[in-house]
């Protein structure tokens, strides 16, 4: 089962994610990614960055770790 772990329009904010969950060998799902396609890349569906239930504290750790404000991060018990 996956958690949300942040949603985001922010590429800058969703490359440093990816980089600091891969750093820590947390595996992590961008979702919604490719619907630029249908909405014509003016950016208005956030992206979605999916953690699994096991690794979503210590993935929330790595962000705020990183710098990554708290108010960026979705709420804990957001799931899927």
């Amino acid at each position: 089962m996956m958690r949300e772990l942040l949603r985001t329009n922010d590429a800058v904010l969703l490359s440093l994610t990816e980089s600091v969950l891969g750093g820590a060998g947390i595996g992590c799902f961008v979702a919604d990614r490719h619907i630029s396609l249908v909405e014509g890349s003016i950016g208005i569906f956030p992206k979605r960055v999916l953690v699994a239930v096991e690794d979503h504290a210590e993935a929330r750790r790595q962000l705020l770790a990183a710098g990554v404000s708290d108010s960026d991060l979705s709420p804990p018990g957001l799931k899927a």
